[in-house]
């Protein structure tokens, strides 16, 4: 009976083990064929030059992150640690993940392994080519998240802005972006990849940190109903994150009317710029 029984929990660790690899390598094959196909922007200094169209406050903002001076970015890999819930009422899981972003063709790959009273689960987010997804597994085979459709697409963008103006300030001079100030330190984004356009409206302090970006064009879902509320990203802290000061902290918030709901708390591990190849 023990050697059944240790079998069995043997052939169970496989499996989850067997999903979990799926998964990730899903995640780096569409990571490996950006590097082939989309990873040909030029990385040439980003001056003054090339910010002088921009509000006053992003101006400021690209100062103070010290983008200026440096190289411009053509994509990204950063890995966070944090914790994720569904509801309000219930304790975070806790959650680490690691993303690619590439700017030739607007792309985000993001993959999440979470942990809960022992229980794993995996989540991948993948943009490409105007088109989103996103699937939760738990035990890394049991699929209870999957979104996908127009609304996926639209909130995967709101995203993909988002993580511009926190973890790539360089990539604010995209043409793709129309600004408008709505006054000295409040400033109105309009971004369009393709046919889909959103908008978020990024708060500054008086000193150039960007301390807050909210829109009201991405949805909570779980794959099933897709719930449009003003999704907010305020950050706590500023830290220097390989050459560039960068939000250490974020909370991930949806403005509901019953009140908000702070589903996420994320805390950069790391990130690197301009790489030539995938990393595991």
């Amino acid at each position: 009976m023990l050697i059944f029984i240790i079998v069995l929990v043997v052939l169970i660790v496989a499996i989850v083990g067997l999903g979990s690899h799926l998964m990730y390598s899903e995640f780096k094959n569409r990571v490996k064929a950006d590097f082939a196909e989309n990873n040909a922007l030029p990385t040439g200094i980003l001056t003054e030059s090339d910010i002088a169209h921009l509000p006053a406050a992003v101006q400021k903002y690209l100062h103070y992150t010290k983008s200026v001076g440096q190289p411009k970015i053509k994509n990204f890999r950063a890995e966070f640690v944090g914790g994720m819930r569904g509801k309000p009422d219930v304790e975070y899981m806790n959650v680490q993940s690691v993303q690619y972003n590439f700017y030739g063709k607007p792309s985000r790959s993001f993959f999440m392994a979470a942990n809960k009273m022992g229980i794993p689960a995996k989540g991948l987010h993948i943009y490409q080519n105007e088109t989103a997804t996103f699937e939760v597994k738990l035990l890394n085979w049991f699929k209870v998240v999957d979104a996908r459709g127009d609304k996926m697409n639209q909130a995967e963008t709101v995203t993909l802005l988002n993580d511009m103006c926190f973890i790539a300030p360089a990539t604010l001079i995209d043409t793709r972006i129309t600004w408008s100030a709505i006054n000295d330190t409040t400033v109105k984004a309009i971004y369009k990849n393709g046919n889909i356009s959103i908008s978020a409206v990024l708060y500054f302090n008086e000193t150039g940190k960007l301390e807050n970006f909210i829109s009201n064009d991405r949805y909570d879902t779980d794959g099933k109903k897709y719930d449009n509320y003003p999704w907010a990203t305020p950050v706590e802290e500023y830290a220097l994150i390989n050459g560039y000061l960068l939000p250490k902290k974020a909370k991930l918030i949806y403005q509901k009317p019953e009140g908000d709901f702070t589903y996420g708390e994320l805390e950069f591990k790391s990130v690197k710029y301009n790489l030539a190849r995938f990393e595991d």
